[in-house]
């Protein structure tokens, strides 16, 4: 049958929803009756949902022609802390730089955490929970920055200003810093838990029911007190909560104004059906949950987070707690690109819900996360992962080649990811700023001045050395040069000796921030041992070198290779972990690169220690660097 337009009611009718459309462009064009089969493709009361032919997708392997949906975009609601107009849409909550910073060596410096804080913004995530303020004096400060900056500058030309929370345990002084953090910013949140399992109300908080109701409730009202009208309540560990238990709680911090309640599955125990559930009878049998927003907080410590979140935004939860690349305690967090993509992707099986979420980012955000954390993504992660959209099998090749759409659900650029050269420039020795700047753009890296010079000179340095300059390497030079933190210490000149004639011996040069040099020289059981000995010899800081690792960047003998490192300072500092309230010693990563696999070695140990020193006030280091310096001298 050849038609141009159809419209029928929905057979699954919803509150959301009643009616959708499918339009063809082409009156030519039969349209199969098996398009009939999508029940909820985009389900939205002012959205439709269209076919339309593509020349592009036609593959002469299937006897009819390929179709592709298209939904129509719906712009973000104003937000209202305790509603959203348009029942379909989800808020994004990213709290990368507070539970994903308790990753073990995640440590990032105030102003690393800034800049990943404006990346989120231009991702468009609704709510960043920028840190948790009472853990230190370093925390609070960069809350704080946060707030004032990210906090009251639009992201982009949309306008969109995200929300700045900062974490508090209920307890006043938790609180108060909290506030101070984040008062600040045009919309400021305070989020505040306390647990309700019995588990950790015997043996962790030793509290009874009655007592952490008290609590919850009286500290809920304490924030509003303080004038913060956008106040956010976790009951930790509710997923295994007693049930009635857990109404009750939420119904009395309801009552004493919270405007958000997440629920979260702490140690990642539930089973997404279970999980689904669990926000159902929420949702069901708590007095006054209507005037609120549900929230999802998932661990991954079985692999669901991401399973259940999405069973938590499918039972009724519109807002959804995430981390780039899923990095998080433990096992981590549900992973904030694969939740956004399974909605995109699978809408129609999601009650047709949508994130403010523009997808082109991610990339650049989830790069940037493993620069500043160290922490790698594995190759085969979903969505950012090396292999995510690579296809060595000979009978998926062969699908690719006749059409994308056999092996990729996701088109890579969907998520800022070039495949290739759009350009067609090739990179070599005779290349010019022009043309590194041009492949820059492509990867999304807006680079001018000194940054520009600085890489611009580190790719001149490896396109003498190699015939072709490939993007991993230049991934890698951008990553080496931008991705650091505040130089303290830089590295001038190297050299090792080293073999099996004779003891490793390095001789380094370290330029201070304020152009001083000074050089060290020692022995080691290797090139590095040595190297990092006479680094050591410099600094005057003791630490425990705690993880070290070193990968290629490319095939062949003439890769640049990528150091990371795990430090932690022997004295200095510490921060409390949120959970468990203990005083731990933090702990810092760094990386380089270079073709030297030695070079690239201090390169990362350097790194490191700059993102230690950047926590503290080193003007006492300085000096001390100095007399040390003129000692030996």
């Amino acid at each position: 049958m050849a038609f141009s337009s159809l419209s029928f009611a929905n057979p699954n009718p919803n509150p959301i929803s009643s009616s959708f459309s499918f339009s063809n462009p082409n009156p030519n064009l039969k349209l199969l009756p098996s398009i009939l089969l999508l029940s909820k493709p985009c389900i939205s009361s002012s959205s439709s949902f269209s076919f339309f032919s593509r020349r592009s997708l036609w593959s002469p392997s299937f006897a009819r022609p390929l179709l592709a949906a298209r939904c129509s975009i719906r712009p973000r609601p104003a937000y209202i802390p305790n509603r959203i107009d348009d029942p379909s849409y989800v808020r994004i909550f990213d709290t990368t730089l507070r539970d994903g910073e308790q990753s073990p060596g995640a440590t990032m410096t105030s102003v690393e955490k800034l800049a990943v804080a404006k990346q989120l913004a231009r991702l468009g995530v609704d709510i960043i929970e920028a840190g948790f303020p009472a853990s230190s004096p370093d925390d609070l400060d960069a809350v704080r920055s946060i707030a004032i900056d990210v906090g009251n500058n639009p992201a982009d030309e949309s306008g969109h200003v995200p929300v700045i929370c900062g974490l508090a345990r209920c307890n006043k002084k938790d609180i108060d810093a909290a506030w101070e953090a984040v008062r600040h910013a045009k919309r400021p949140r305070v989020h505040t838990f306390i647990a309700t399992s019995e588990i950790h109300l015997k043996y962790k908080l030793r509290k009874s029911q009655e007592e952490v109701v008290k609590i919850a409730s009286e500290m809920v009202a304490y924030a509003r007190s303080l004038g913060c009208e956008d106040v956010e309540f976790s009951p930790e560990d509710a997923g295994r909560s007693d049930r009635e238990f857990l109404y009750h709680v939420l119904e009395e911090v309801i009552k004493a104004g919270a405007t958000t309640v997440n629920i979260p599955d702490t140690v990642g125990y539930t089973l997404p059906s279970e999980f689904g559930k669990l926000i159902a009878d929420i949702k069901a049998n708590t007095r006054g949950i209507e005037n609120v927003i549900i929230s999802t907080h998932c661990q991954n410590d079985l692999g669901l987070a991401t399973a259940n979140t999405l069973a938590g935004a499918y039972a009724g939860a519109r807002q959804l707690e995430v981390t780039i690349n899923g990095i998080g305690e433990r096992a981590g967090n549900a992973s904030l690109e694969e939740v956004v993509m399974a909605i995109k992707c699978r809408k129609e099986l999601v009650g047709g819900l949508h994130t403010g979420i523009n997808t082109k980012h991610i990339v650049r955000a989830s790069k940037m996360v493993v620069e500043y954390t160290g922490l790698h993504v594995q190759p085969h992660k979903a969505i950012v992962g090396a292999n995510a959209f690579a296809h060595e099998s000979g009978i998926h090749q062969d699908g690719m080649l006749k059409f994308k759409g056999t092996y990729e659900i996701i088109s890579p650029e969907d998520i800022g990811l070039a495949r290739a050269n759009e350009s067609g420039i090739v990179l070599g020795k005779l290349s010019g700023r022009h043309a590194l700047r041009s492949r820059l753009l492509e990867f999304g890296y807006d680079i001018n001045g000194k940054e520009l010079d600085d890489i611009f000179k580190r790719f001149k340095e490896v396109a003498e050395k190699k015939k072709h300059v490939t993007d991993d390497d230049i991934e890698a030079l951008i990553s080496d040069e931008i991705f650091q933190p505040q130089v303290v210490w830089s590295l001038g000149d190297l050299q090792v000796t080293c073999g099996t004639l004779g003891l490793s011996t390095a001789t380094v040069k370290l330029i201070t921030s304020d152009g001083e040099e000074k050089i060290e020289c020692s022995i080691g059981t290797g090139p590095v041992d040595a190297a990092y000995k006479a680094v050591d010899n410099i600094v005057q800081i003791p630490v425990t070198l705690q993880e070290y690792s070193m990968n290629a960047v490319t095939e062949g003998i003439d890769a640049i290779a990528t150091t990371r490192v795990v430090i932690r300072g022997d004295d200095r500092p510490t921060t409390t972990n949120a959970s468990t309230g203990e005083t731990v010693q933090r702990t810092f990563s760094g990386s380089g690169a270079g073709m030297d696999i030695v070079v690239s070695s201090v390169r990362a140990y350097i790194s490191a220690l700059n993102k230690m020193l950047g926590f503290q006030d080193f003007s006492a280091h300085k000096v001390a660097a100095g007399q040390t310096s003129q000692s030996s001298q």
